[in-house]
């Protein structure tokens, strides 16, 4: 389980002292209430209140003073991480998939961080590495990460991580040749409706502006939160919240499993527009028709409705068959 951020121990600390219980609190956070017990024993005060501002500074100062391969010290871990690396998995996909599969053992949830940080430390260091397509770096790209003011993925709410309404986005780009332009892509995570746009450029305001064109035409109920990665092409994420009036929430670097509809849904554009595609050749015409038949496929986890039956509230009978 992800640890708690300043923005949720605000939440714990203005509804501890109201008197909510911790069952309520969990609600509200979407955590387990185990996990709220633990936060309000380790952190609260002398006096049995509860300080978001306090809690935070004892929860950094532990993280300060904690080593950073100690994970990776537990046996059951650091042999589950030994047998994929010699799959050839990368520190991303071995993290991902525990988390997946160990969803609830908290033991097995490590970030792809941590297992470089371990594989350079390690004794058969150089071993390791002969396993890793980069030799045990980790890709990074400039500036990402580095955006102020972000809210993490973990102060999202429970209807968006349970995907139980419309209108929580995860979006991203997709790069054009040579890295000029490229598209801008939304993706409703309860229904994986598409929505699409051609940059011309990927700075921040072009990508800002053409969100602002796609979102704006939705309902309130149909446009709550978006979730993003940590391009700088989404930096003017404050922005854009204030103006189309919701939450924006950013993965943490190196966990695209944590976007995976979007991830997905990437993968459907590239059937159409493969690697190396120059978006400047493609008409808007053409992307509006390919994201229609990708929102017209039916799909499984949507018991074989299509996405546009789904998010646009069309009947089967008038969708597509």
């Amino acid at each position: 389980m992800a640890q708690l951020i300043m923005e949720e121990r605000e939440v714990i600390s203005q509804m501890f002292a109201a008197g909510h219980s911790r069952k309520a609190i969990a609600a509200r956070l979407g955590r387990p209430r185990s996990t709220i017990g633990r936060e309000l024993a380790r952190n609260a005060q002398d006096d049995g209140s509860y300080s978001a501002v306090v809690a935070q500074r004892k929860a950094e100062a532990r993280r300060r003073h904690r080593p950073l391969i100690r994970k990776l010290e537990r046996p059951e871990l650091n042999a589950a991480v030994r047998l994929r690396l010699t799959r050839e998995w990368s520190p991303d996909q071995i993290a991902g998939r525990l988390r997946r599969s160990r969803t609830d053992d908290a033991r097995f949830h490590v970030s792809p961080q941590t297992i470089y940080t371990w594989i350079e430390q390690d004794a058969d260091s150089e071993h390791w590495k002969t396993f890793l397509r980069r030799a045990g770096k980790p890709k990074k790209s400039p500036g990402r990460g580095r955006m102020p003011r972000q809210v993490r993925i973990d102060g999202r709410p429970a209807a968006a991580n349970r995907r139980l309404r419309l209108g929580d986005f995860e979006g991203d780009t997709i790069v054009s040749r040579g890295k000029r332009s490229g598209l801008v892509t939304l993706v409703d995570r309860r229904s994986r409706f598409l929505l699409a746009a051609k940059l011309k450029d990927r700075t921040a305001t072009r990508t800002r502006q053409k969100i602002e064109d796609l979102l704006a035409p939705l309902s309130a109920d149909n446009r709550h939160t978006l979730t993003f990665d940590n391009g700088k092409e989404f930096a003017e994420h404050e922005t854009l919240a204030e103006r189309l009036g919701l939450a924006v929430f950013f993965a943490h670097p190196y966990a695209s499993w944590e976007r995976g509809t979007s991830e997905h849904t990437n993968g459907l554009l590239r059937q159409y527009y493969p690697k190396g595609t120059d978006f400047a050749d493609v008409s808007h015409y053409d992307l509006a028709q390919t994201v229609k038949r990708i929102n017209d496929r039916p799909r499984k986890s949507l018991n074989y409705q299509t996405p546009s039956e789904v998010f646009l509230g069309i009947s089967s009978a008038q969708g597509c068959d």
